[in-house]
């Protein structure tokens, strides 16, 4: 099982850990980084940051948002990068929610998400292949845009630039077991959200190529006082299950209930929406937090890493706070 050092997306600005930590993971061995966006710092500007300082690790989003850029755009970002790093990148892709996509980047939510993922995911391939120009008659994404708000002026286009790589690994975040089963088929990699090595069954019975990528990320502390390393842990589910998403329609909660907290994820989002969001937290199952992260003493860690590495997981993606984690989880996984 690969390492990788999730750094997620910025709060009110960038953290000055961010590099030493990418730095010193380097250095360990790790196999890659990722960074992420919501509705604030994007995910490719710092990554470009970190790639300019680094010499061998892959650099992955985790993930860019498609709502954020057209699919021409996206892969123009990955093949740019792509050259600029050596041949690193792994695009990591999320459709994210209708809160977001509608409230944030001012667009409709896809009635079809997974007809808009496929092709989303045609376009970015057809730019990277460079085989011909871009073309696509789909329910979501055309090329050349035919809409008959346009001019009809448009000409199907080739990437001027060549890419580094055809074959740029396209990943993506999937929840549900239909989701999960079209990302077998069209993409190289998963990255899954709130991973339990002892309930894959949550997210159906896909199986997988042997040369497929399954990256979960998972909260990572070694400390003494494993209730005390979970609080992080429960404020991230807290967040996510109470806001990320309408009441009527949050995946994060629904994912939760699938796995066994329907009662719990319904809870902390009533008290999320009303604006008690300590109470919210507090009220996040610590069995809940503690079984999609890897927290507590070396020795506890050492005896969970062995569940992550019996499953189809193929890299851990650790959001380590400090460089002792980040060591240990090394010389754990060696």
């Amino acid at each position: 099982m690969r390492l990788g050092l999730a750094l997620g997306y910025w709060g009110r600005g960038p953290s000055a850990d961010h590099l030493p930590l990418a730095l010193e993971a380097e250095r360990l061995g790790y196999d890659s980084v990722w960074t992420a966006e919501s509705w604030g710092s994007d995910a490719f500007t710092p990554l470009t940051w970190i790639a300019a300082q680094t010499s061998t690790i892959k650099l992955g989003t985790a993930v860019a948002q498609m709502a954020a850029r057209s699919p021409t755009t996206t892969a123009m970002h990955a093949l740019t990068l792509d050259h600029l790093s050596g041949g690193r990148v792994l695009l990591g892709l999320g459709l994210s929610g209708p809160q977001v996509v509608e409230g944030w980047y001012g667009r409709p939510f896809p009635k079809s998400p997974l007809t808009a993922t496929r092709e989303y995911v045609e376009v970015v391939r057809q730019v990277l292949r460079r085989e011909a120009p871009v073309e696509v008659d789909g329910r979501f994404h055309t090329h050349p845009y035919r809409g008959a708000d346009g001019t009809g002026l448009g000409k199907a286009l080739k990437s001027i630039t060549h890419p580094l790589r055809s074959d740029l690994p396209v990943l993506l975040g999937a929840e549900g077991p239909k989701n999960v089963a079209q990302t077998a088929a069209i993409a190289d990699g998963w990255l899954p959200l709130y991973w339990s090595p002892s309930r894959p069954e949550v997210y159906g019975t896909t199986t997988f190529r042997d040369d497929f990528v399954v990256a979960p990320m998972a909260q990572v502390k070694v400390c003494d006082d494993v209730a005390e390393g979970l609080l992080p842990v429960k404020m991230m589910l807290g967040f996510y299950i109470g806001g990320m998403g309408h009441a009527a329609r949050n995946f994060h909660a629904d994912l939760m209930a699938r796995m066994g907290y329907e009662q719990e994820a319904r809870r902390i989002q009533e008290l999320f929406l009303a604006g008690r969001r300590e109470e919210a937290v507090l009220a996040v199952p610590d069995a809940f937090a503690d079984e999609i992260s890897l927290v507590g003493p070396r020795e506890r860690i050492a005896e969970r890493l062995e569940l992550w590495r019996k499953g189809p997981v193929t890299d851990l993606l650790a959001l380590a706070p400090d460089p002792h984690t980040l060591r240990v989880l090394a010389e754990l996984n060696s």
